[in-house]
């Protein structure tokens, strides 16, 4: 965890930005990227749910950009205890996971825009200034698809199987197809083993799968044909 002292207030300064990355090296770039705007800077920078909560208490940033994979938690859990504890912070989500998948869940949880990795940092200037005013910012594609299941009925073919689940059962869904066992899976999201039990019979049910061989066949597919980066 790292914060950055400066002689500014909020009203008057440049406008904080708060990085939360697990990785090092896209925070650095971040912070490097952002320095050179001259009404924007990088107040503090975290690797996981904790230390961010912790620097936004503390540093009372305009903008939080984060990533939906932390060292010890899940960035869409994160964004939930950011838009209830502190409603006045505008969150960014920059992932590397597929928009058309998790952009609207980000967005639902209280983000005010999505934007993968894979954009040129021009794009993501782009999308720093649109959600600092105000606005929600998504890709087209992304868009596009929101409008597409606005406008057709409901199970429709442009509707992903996974949108029938809940954020939590999608996380453990995620989990199960990235090789993680039940306990593995409890204890990485700090509930009882009975409970991770539970959403695996919801999925199944929601997912018409037969039984716990079938759910983990079909977790992995979706993971493998999902998975970036």
């Amino acid at each position: 965890m790292s914060t950055t002292n400066n002689k500014h207030s909020n009203q008057t300064g440049p406008t904080r930005i708060l990085i939360v990355d697990d990785h090092p090296l896209v925070r650095l770039s971040l912070r490097e990227f952002i320095r050179r705007e001259k009404d924007l800077e990088v107040c503090g920078e975290a690797e996981d749910r904790d230390q961010a909560l912790a620097l936004v208490a503390a540093t009372k940033p305009k903008l939080a950009i984060v990533d939906l994979t932390l060292k010890t938690s899940n960035g869409m859990e994160l964004i939930k205890d950011l838009r209830n504890q502190f409603p006045a912070v505008h969150i960014l989500v920059l992932s590397m996971h597929d928009e058309t998948i998790h952009a609207e869940r980000a967005i639902r949880a209280g983000a005010r825009g999505y934007i993968t990795k894979q954009e040129a940092t021009t794009r993501v200037m782009v999308a720093i200034r649109q959600v600092l005013s105000g606005e929600i910012y998504w890709s087209e594609r992304a868009a596009a698809r929101v409008a597409s299941k606005i406008a057709a009925p409901a199970h429709s073919a442009g509707e992903l199987p996974t949108d029938c689940l809940t954020d939590r059962e999608f996380q453990v869904f995620e989990m199960i197809g990235a090789g993680r066992s039940t306990r593995q899976i409890a204890a990485a999201l700090h509930i009882d083993v009975s409970t991770v039990e539970t959403y695996r019979a919801r999925i199944k049910e929601k997912l018409n799968l037969a039984d716990s061989l079938a759910l983990l066949q079909y977790a992995i597919r979706w993971h493998i044909s999902n998975a970036r980066g």
